[in-house]
């Protein structure tokens, strides 16, 4: 694969463009200029299967699929043949579509639960889960796992983070923390808040299984407490199972949310439990005050749910978490070999499972560096590589997943030489920051005239 830098002109306008007409220069933080290397694409014009191209023609083995959104591949072909025929009948009406009825029994069908609310992101679905928590049980606190990144744009969440400029403090104390596979944490929290806890909300996995029969102790400890177990499928749903990983698990929540990869990319998220908690966002209960629950325009779009049901039903019926699973494990194989190769074993890991990989950078201490990611990814797009997480979709094809292979492989050379002599003699620009910062210094984003 080429290493000549690829030319980024039209990408540099752009981003001049964008940072003029929308606060940060994107619609998702994780895809922001300060999330990547000076020399990186700046705006995708399309995608087909596992590639795309960006504004300049520069084309690329794409990796992390939409921020894991897209689990088939780019514009797949019985997705997009279901959303133009719902498109056809239009998308909005002012009472429900049958396609409501419809997408809720394939989603049942799939998902071991009783009742399902579409809506349109992840952070809403979360949100309403964590308010029927607290009607519900009538308690104010709810606590989410410290280990786990990502649960909400909504206050109760984004309030535990560095980012909380905005929230009051009375809210920001609400929500507290444990630690994944550390049953002791979970228990302090119930004897530190006994008899106020609504909801524990966690991920069923980042990568690693639940060791010791976690799940199930949470899950017992909340029974025991009064409170409801809420699992957050957005990322392990479709992926470790067709059914969620709570399947592969063998737990059932009380609620639990799923998006991402639901509809392939288009919008369309699902908020779904036992009708015990779920009933209070209707209309027939009258034992307990109603619940305001996911009322949104744009919800129920005829065409998302179209992709839901055309990608689920893709799920049913092909090997998709097989393929997966075996993608991403040649995936590992290979570039831990080739990490080895290069002697920087140590520096540069694959973590994860096979069908939702990372990789983790580490400077000469062992220490995460973003410096060197920035490096890694700098030099993996000069090979036609585009790869902030290592997420395989149905699409990644055996000569894609070897092509990948060969580019990190020259850009773990590079790595190497960097351990040595530092990041500055190769990486172009200021390195790449976290996200979750309380303060924007250090973060220049301007693209240098070396990008074009």
């Amino acid at each position: 694969m080429s290493e000549q830098s690829p030319c980024f002109r039209k990408s540099v306008r752009l981003q001049g463009r964008a940072r003029q007409l929308i606060p940060g220069g994107c619609h998702t933080y994780a895809k922001g200029d300060d999330q990547y290397p000076i020399l990186a694409p700046g705006f995708i014009e399309r995608g087909l299967g596992c590639h795309v191209w960006d504004v300049d023609g520069n084309e690329y083995i794409e990796y992390g699929m939409g921020n894991r959104s897209v689990g088939l591949g780019h514009a797949y072909p019985t997705v997009l043949r279901a959303v133009e025929a719902a498109l056809s009948g239009g998308s909005n009406f002012t009472r429900p579509a049958k396609i409501e009825v419809d997408c809720a029994e394939t989603f049942l069908e799939l998902v071991d639960a009783q009742m399902v609310k579409f809506c349109k992101d992840g952070s809403d679905a979360t949100s309403g889960a964590v308010r029927l928590a607290r009607a519900y049980t009538g308690r104010d606190f709810v606590a989410c796992c410290a280990d786990h990144p990502f649960f909400s744009t909504d206050d109760w969440f984004i309030g535990t983070t560095p980012m909380n400029a905005g929230i009051p403090e009375v809210v920001r104390n609400l929500t507290v923390t444990f630690r994944y596979n550390n049953i002791a944490s979970v228990k302090d929290l119930f004897d530190r808040y006994p008899g106020k806890l609504a909801a524990l909300i966690l991920e069923p996995s980042r990568g690693d299984d639940p060791a010791d029969g976690f799940l199930h102790e949470v899950q017992r400890l909340c029974r025991e407490n009064g409170a409801l177990l809420i699992l957050d499928e957005m990322i392990t749903g479709f992926r470790w199972h067709a059914a969620g990983a709570q399947k592969l698990y063998g737990i059932e929540p009380d609620l639990t949310t799923f998006g991402k990869a639901l509809g392939n990319g288009f919008s369309v998220s699902a908020l779904a439990g036992k009708r015990e908690y779920m009933r209070l966002g209707g209309l027939e209960h009258m034992d307990r005050p109603r619940v305001f629950l996911l009322s949104t325009t744009h919800g129920a779009e005829t065409h998302a749910l179209a992709a839901a049901i055309a990608t689920m039903r893709t799920y049913q019926s092909e090997p998709v978490i097989e393929h997966l699973h075996l993608q991403g494990t040649k995936l590992k194989d290979g570039i831990t070999e080739a990490a080895k190769r290069h002697g920087v074993g140590d520096h540069f890991k694959v973590v994860g499972r096979p069908s939702c990989l990372a990789f983790a950078t580490l400077d000469p201490n062992g220490k995460p560096s973003q410096a060197y990611r920035s490096l890694f990814l700098q030099e993996t797009i000069k090979r036609g590589v585009l790869m902030p997480s290592l997420v395989v979709s149905y699409t990644h094809d055996n000569p894609a997943i070897m092509k990948t292979i060969e580019a990190v492989d020259s850009a773990l050379a590079v790595y190497a030489q960097a351990l040595e002599a530092g990041t500055d003699r190769f990486l172009v620009g200021r390195p790449s920051q976290v996200v979750f910062r309380r303060f924007n210094e250090g973060a220049e984003v301007r693209v240098s005239a070396a990008a074009s």
